[in-house]
């Protein structure tokens, strides 16, 4: 496996503090998100590449294995058991194969092949966690991704209709097993990242459309641009602020459910004219005289 440095990934030196880390972190998803570069594959790639290294070295037990492991680190544990048994072994190696060489570097040449006497256990390899983020556009139709692991590009099947914080689980795409053990699982939660016009719930969507005050008494249309188009909505007469509306199917699609949908639900903010005129402070008193 080729090992790739998270810290030169993040721009940043092995003695950086959680504060470097978060701030590097931040400053490149900025700089590198999906939404920002949608035709840059290469943008698209760094993105992935930089949530991994944060992914480890925010947290400082990864971090401390991969510190001390490099690109191994994620079999930190099996080399730790590994080395006890060893240890543990060492006065029965040394009486019928002489002195053992305990430099660290022999001891991964006994674990994963070279001369000399190499264990056979069997272990699972690590499983990988990752984070794809979408926009909400994204999850309207089934489509496929393509990120990279460790090193490795993926592609998967995006189903329509993901969910924020949602988890699928791809088996065998983690890393590979030690001594032909399995390999692991790749875990891979999905991130929606917030629309400005269009707030979601499960697979219904939620937005406010401002009319005028003379469309709100009188009716009319006023036209709403949706995920999917332009809408013209039909305004009834005397419509009160707060009114809502609903336009069945105009969600988002229901999760592997083909041709099923959820709902766009509108508000109506009715918008009081303001800088009136002398004559329209004339037409409105008036009309409060009416009443």
């Amino acid at each position: 496996m080729e090992f790739i440095d998270y810290y030169k990934i993040l721009g940043i030196e092995k003695n950086a503090t959680a504060e470097d880390i978060k701030k590097a972190y931040r400053k490149l998803a900025r700089k590198l998100h999906p939404d920002l570069n949608p035709n840059d594959k290469e943008a698209h790639k760094k993105f992935q590449q930089i949530n991994e290294a944060n992914e480890v070295l925010s947290d400082p037990e990864k971090r401390k294995k991969y510190d001390q492991y490099g690109k191994d680190w994620q079999h930190a544990e099996h080399f730790e058991q590994q080395k006890a048994q060893r240890a543990n072994q060492q006065g029965y190696e040394q009486q019928f194969y002489g002195d053992t060489d305990s430099d660290f570097s022999s001891f991964f040449e006994s674990m994963f092949g070279g001369s000399g006497r190499k264990s056979q256990t069997k272990f699972r390899g690590q499983d990988y966690n990752a984070e794809l983020t979408l926009s909400l556009n994204d999850v309207l139709n089934t489509h496929q991704q393509t990120f990279t692991i460790n090193g490795k590009n993926i592609r998967i099947t995006v189903p329509a209709g993901v969910e924020n914080g949602q988890v699928i689980r791809l088996k065998g795409y983690g890393a590979p097993g030690v001594n032909n053990g399995p390999a692991g699982d790749l875990y891979i939660t999905f991130n929606i990242a917030p629309h400005p016009v269009f707030k979601r719930s499960g697979n219904d969507l939620y937005t406010t459309v401002t009319i005028d005050l003379y469309t709100a008494l009188l009716g009319g249309e006023t036209i709403l641009d949706t995920l999917t188009g332009k809408v013209k909505l039909k305004v009834n007469p005397e419509t009160q602020n707060g009114t809502k509306i609903k336009l069945k199917g105009k969600g988002v699609p229901v999760y592997k459910k083909a041709g099923e949908s959820g709902d766009l639900y509108i508000t109506y903010d009715v918008k009081l004219p303001t800088h009136l005129t002398e004559k329209q402070k004339e037409l409105f008193t008036e009309l409060s005289k009416l009443k």
